[in-house]
């Protein structure tokens, strides 16, 4: 069995998040601002305003991945 996960599609969430929410909360943001199904085995990257903190939704068939990134400097980069 491999553990490394490798979504078909990864979609970025361009307006900032509050990086408090948690699965059900980023799923609903994906089903409604993203119009799409957040089981689909798609990846969804989300960022918070001060683009130092991102967190990742991802579906592997059996469960959700919630991972999550956090930069003591710096800002992630990320599309306007």
């Amino acid at each position: 069995m491999s553990s490394a996960l490798s979504p078909a599609q990864v979609f970025l969430a361009v307006e900032p998040v509050d990086i408090r929410l948690g699965v059900d909360g980023l799923s609903l943001r994906v089903q409604q601002s993203l119009g799409r199904i957040p089981t689909d085995g798609s990846a969804y990257a989300f960022r918070n305003r001060a683009g130092n903190r991102i967190k990742l939704l991802v579906w592997d068939g059996n469960g959700v991945w919630l991972c999550v990134r956090r930069l003591h400097t710096g800002r992630f980069v990320w599309p306007q």
